[in-house]
């Protein structure tokens, strides 16, 4: 319900929102240019001493203004002529036009009313009500994303689009809150809905006479000119008329013949919160305040723009259902759990399947689970995939949240598929997680809960025939994989390793595609990429792509992979016998989780084999010198030191700051962990100074790995669990 509140009014009013905020964010200049080039007044001087100097100058005065920046403007009449000028407190004198500022004024009447009147500032107003839905309903999103309000400023994890998206919210909401809430009160308090009009008083009785000195009456004489807002001289030739006082406090009356003061009437409540709603939303007489604001407000194009394309990669990622039936009609509910796309084809068959077979099923994102909003349900079925070391995939975020805040236990079962990789040592563990939580909650188990290996058809098969006989349908799920747009990689150089000890292993350089203007705008594609993340490549014969970790990032001009061939292995011994002009067919999948922090704190990087592949990507990527260990295990130094020239070079210029190898067929075999162990003090002090650890490699390594570094952080008081909680120990092994 939170998602749909924020995208909808978010991509619907996004032009909108960002001509109001575009606007804003140019006049919010004004108020702090203007306080640049006004004359201030001396603080110590009053209204009445200031009045009089310009009075000696400016015989035909009629009104003095002060605005907020301390600029003082006299107007007056000149032989019937109207004339007006921005005055020098100190003596009185007009030294600037107090002509409006033209462009001042189109912006302001643009971001008011859209030069509408009335009905343009109801439709400002209507974007201002826009603007506050979208920002509670982001801090809503971004601590359910975060995991909870105490982590709401932690890292996050996605595509590039989403990240921006979420950290400037983080940066501009609370402007964002405050503009939005000042512009619908200013509305309210324009069409008079508020009670903050100023109260009327009676008709002062004056003594009938003129000739008073403006210096000598007591209430300009007590008056600070900081607190004057106006000024205004009885007309000439009227002894019935007064001069009329307006200050921060109030309004006030004086007598022109004897300088008697004749009334006064405070500020009400409303019209002092009405005034500083003004000051925080225009930023006049808060200048800082209003440059801040101005700031932020330039925050709300880029998260719309980035909103967009966040909105649109989720569609595509996921296959149109045309005949989804309405969530409130549906018997039958499918909710997905996807990180790549892939778990949504396998919904999209199953919502055919089930339909074909007379059942209105409703197919969402787990994200999106409100059984409320489904009450004709007789099944759930939950299909998802697991995303790293157990978390939840980008369209189950919230789910479990979602199902522990539930008021009541729903009536109708529920069935988890679950899918992944047996490769990976937490196998569908958020499948796992999802079906303890169901049993706690104590929903009943329409299935108990199965695994897909690897995407496998003939298992999906074999678990929809299951589920046809607990339905009481039959139930035929014949799923054929969509095969991934790919693009065309030529092979630009390759280096050979390994040989001498059976484990031949090349690094292979690509040159980056020919990259489109959209592509280049949306970051889709290889146009952006960083080391970490994934080139899948598709073999002949197959329908499900192999994944290696990169080892370069979109500045490095190429893209690169470490291959290591394996018998039998269709993907990688077609890799590695590629020569230079050759071509393979690849497509790009970001693996935010495991891409280094983007801090000055130590990195330690720990891999083995062609483990090092992403490793090495870090270090090159290293500009800023962070400093990085580097524990590498390889067979032997003389036949697979992967990037052994390059590390070199990288110690030598300060990417590398120390590079400790481990040969498991040197004359001392010794494993990675074996270094690791061998440099506990210094491991454990780069822990206590914030260290964030990153393994790489095969899943037996990185067991060992993690045995070794729990028995150094235990003295500590310290566990390998707690840092992978805090984002400083991440994983990418196979």
């Amino acid at each position: 319900m939170i998602r749909r509140l924020h995208r909808w009014p978010g991509l619907a009013a996004f032009a909108m929102l960002a001509l109001l905020a575009l606007s804003g964010a140019a006049l919010s200049v004004f108020p702090a240019a203007e306080k640049l080039a006004s004359l201030q007044a001396n603080p110590a001087a009053s209204v009445a001493e200031v009045a009089a100097r310009i009075q000696a100058t400016l015989p035909g005065v009629e009104q003095i203004k002060r605005s907020p920046s301390g600029r003082i403007t006299a107007y007056w009449f000149d032989n019937g002529t109207p004339g007006s000028a921005i005055v020098d407190p100190a003596t009185g004198q007009a030294f600037g036009s107090a002509d409006p500022n033209q462009v001042e004024r189109w912006l302001t009447t643009l971001h008011r009313s859209l030069f509408l009147d009335d009905t343009g500032r109801l439709v400002s107003a209507a974007g201002a009500a826009a603007m506050l839905l979208l920002s509670v309903s982001g801090i809503l999103l971004v601590a359910r994303r975060a995991g909870g309000w105490r982590r709401w400023l932690s890292p996050v994890r996605g595509p590039l689009a989403g990240r921006i998206h979420v950290e400037l919210a983080r940066g501009a909401v609370l402007g964002l809150l405050l503009s939005s809430m000042t512009a619908l009160w200013m509305t309210a308090s324009t069409f008079g809905f508020l009670p903050d009009q100023p109260a009327s008083m009676e008709q002062p009785v004056t003594s009938g006479s003129s000739g008073a000195a403006v210096a000598s009456m007591p209430l300009l004489a007590t008056t600070p000119i900081d607190d004057l807002r106006e000024l205004t001289f009885p007309y000439p030739d009227d002894l019935s008329d007064v001069f009329t006082l307006k200050t921060d406090r109030g309004t006030g009356y004086v007598d022109q013949g004897t300088g008697d003061t004749l009334g006064w009437a405070d500020l009400s409540v409303w019209q002092r919160a009405t005034e500083t709603v003004y000051m925080l939303h225009t930023g006049r007489g808060a200048s800082l305040l209003g440059l801040l604001l101005g700031v932020m407000a330039l925050a709300v194009p880029a998260m719309g723009a980035t909103g967009v394309i966040v909105w649109y990669a989720a569609r595509r990622g996921r296959p149109s259902i045309k005949t989804n039936a309405p969530p409130s009609t549906a018997d039958l509910v499918i909710l997905v759990g996807s990180e790549g796309g892939s778990t949504w084809g396998f919904a999209a068959t199953l919502h055919a399947a089930l339909s074909r077979a007379g059942r209105r099923v409703h197919v969402a994102p787990m994200s999106a689970f409100a059984p409320d909003r489904t009450p004709a349900a007789r099944q759930y079925l939950v299909l998802t995939a697991t995303y790293g070391d157990g978390d939840a995939p980008s369209s189950a975020k919230g789910f479990l949240d979602r199902l522990a805040g539930l008021p009541a236990l729903q009536a109708a079962p529920i069935a988890v598929l679950g899918f992944g990789d047996r490769s990976f040592p937490r196998f569908c563990a958020y499948a796992q997680m999802v079906e303890a939580s169901l049993q706690a909650r104590g929903w009943s188990v329409l299935l108990p809960l199965d695994t897909v290996d690897r995407q496998s058809a003939q298992e999906f098969a074999r678990w929809g025939r299951t589920l046809g006989e607990a339905l009481g349908i039959s139930l035929e799920l014949d799923h054929r994989a969509v095969a991934p747009a790919t693009t065309s990689l030529t092979l630009v150089s390759r280096r050979d390793y390994g040989e001498d000890v059976q484990a031949p292993t090349a690094i292979l350089r690509f040159a980056i595609p020919r990259i489109g203007i959209w592509q280049r705008l949306s970051g889709q594609g290889f146009a952006r990429f960083e080391a970490g993340d994934l080139l899948g490549i598709v073999p002949e014969g197959s329908s499900i792509p192999r994944f290696y970790s990169l080892a370069s990032g979109s500045k490095d001009g190429f893209v690169e992979i470490v291959v290591r061939r394996h018998v039998g292995g269709m993907c990688s011994s077609r890799l590695t016998t590629l020569e230079p002009g050759q071509s393979a067919s690849a497509f790009l999948r970001r693996n935010p989780g495991f891409h280094p922090g983007r801090n000055r704190r130590p990195l330690i990087l720990i891999g083995a084999g062609t483990g090092i592949g992403p490793l090495a990507g870090f270090i090159r990527a290293n500009a800023k010198r962070r400093p990085i260990h580097l524990y590498f295990g390889l067979r032997h130094r003389d036949s697979d030191l992967l990037y052994g020239d390059e590390l070199v070079i990288w110690r030598a210029d300060g990417r590398l700051l120390k590079l400790k190898t481990a040969s498991s067929r040197a004359d001392r075999p010794r494993h990675v962990q074996d270094a690791i162990a061998a440099e506990g003090t210094v491991f454990a002090a780069a822990i206590r100074s914030g260290a964030q650890v990153m393994v790489c490699g095969g899943r037996d390594m990185a067991a060992g790995v993690a045995a070794t570094i729990s028995g150094i952080l235990e003295p500590l008081g310290m566990s390998t669990e707690r840092l992978k909680e805090e984002g400083r120990y991440v994983e990418d092994v196979y």
